[in-house]
């Protein structure tokens, strides 16, 4: 086994999370709490449904599911290799939101099979986090369970993802005195984050968006499209483009792809101290120094070992305990502008180096949560 500092620390821990108890269980609670008090409680579930929210762990609890098909870097690993990640999400949900979530990491990568089994298991939460669910199917099993669920369900990388890189953007334009609506946005990446992001800037409303994917810029008019590619195409291009040719005049890119996605000749070929966004992990599609060397004014990757981290973990706690809280049951367009507004605002007077808060500010999760009040 690996002497690792990250494997010996899982070792030492076995699991990150655990169960505990409210109260001391002496004769007197356990005579409230469990048999014959626990009858009582029952029956006003069964009488009064919505009384779980406040009889039960329930009205606190997310679970964090996932088949394992599409772990960040690691790629297809399945239910059971995933649980470390999905353990660590649940850590993130009590330690920066004091919501309670555990890990729910199915045997089965069959949408039907994840659609149900989540429907089976939906009494016992207030919200339903799903996780590194491969596209398209994450599409259509999360658009499923919210139709079928009265509690929020929300595909983490796409629309977390989405949040934060609005919340950036909001900042970022402030920086370089640009106006975000009129912005020209090339979008590299069109898978989940890629889709997501597209959708809620539309609804921001910011009309100027290519989005590439491998053969180039997505138009209208390109044969072969999913009912997806087709929601974030565009019309502003009559011929075959590619990112490079798109990048051109360009205020904002974005990657959401992979290492070596955008080049220095499309930040040279940019308007004017363009925005960077470069979220590829473990590797940005440019690496800062190349991206600022370029002529990028504003730089952000997913990493914390540069300025502007643009992570995940500052969506999730908030925006469910937000909605726990609310009793809010889905995640709307405008539930994640008001979200990334949220936390754009904790930043007063943003900098090139300073357009988003830290992963660790307390300050994040409260915020989100009461801006969806």
């Amino acid at each position: 086994m690996s002497d690792s500092k990250a494997i010996q620390k899982h070792l030492e821990l076995k699991g990150k999370i655990e169960t505990g108890l409210k109260v001391e269980l002496t004769p007197e609670n356990l005579a409230l709490l469990y048999t014959p008090g626990v009858g009582e409680a029952s029956m006003m579930v069964k009488n009064q449904p919505d009384s779980a929210n406040q009889l039960t762990i329930k009205g606190n609890t997310i679970a964090v599911v996932s088949d394992g098909s599409a772990v960040l870097g690691l790629g297809n690993i399945g239910g059971q290799a995933a649980l470390p990640v999905m353990e660590g999400k649940a850590m993130l949900f009590k330690a920066l939101a004091d919501v309670n979530a555990f890990p729910i990491c199915l045997d089965t990568q069959d949408s039907e099979e994840i659609i149900k089994t989540v429907i089976n298991i939906a009494p016992n939460f207030a919200g339903i986090n799903l996780e590194d669910i491969s596209a398209p199917r994450c599409y259509e099993i999360e658009q499923r369970l919210q139709a079928e669920l009265d509690i929020p369900v929300m595909h983490d990388d796409q629309h977390a993802t989405a949040i934060i890189i609005l919340a950036g953007l909001i900042n970022a334009t402030k920086v370089v005195g640009k106006d975000l609506l009129k912005a020209k946005i090339v979008i590299i990446g069109a898978g989940p984050a890629g889709y997501a992001t597209t959708k809620l800037l539309k609804h921001y409303g910011i009309n100027d968006i290519a989005v590439c994917d491998s053969k180039g810029v997505i138009t209208q008019n390109r044969e072969g499209l999913d009912q997806y590619k087709k929601e974030i195409s565009t019309d502003k291009y009559d011929k075959p483009t590619t990112a490079e040719e798109a990048s051109k005049g360009a205020d904002i890119i974005i990657g959401l792809s992979r290492a070596g996605a955008i080049t220095d000749t499309m930040v040279r070929s940019a308007s004017a101290g363009p925005i960077v966004f470069a979220l590829a992990n473990p590797v940005p599609e440019i690496m800062p120094e190349l991206a600022k060397e370029a002529g990028a004014k504003v730089i952000a990757t997913g990493r914390s070992d540069f300025p502007n981290q643009l992570n995940n973990v500052l969506v999730f706690p908030g925006i469910f305990k937000g909605m726990v809280e609310n009793n809010i049951k889905s995640v709307t367009p405008q539930i994640k502008i008001k979200t990334a507004e949220a936390i754009a605002s904790i930043i007063e007077k943003p900098t090139v180096t300073n357009i988003i808060p830290s992963v660790f500010d307390p300050k994040v999760a409260t915020t989100v949560a009461k801006s969806l009040e």
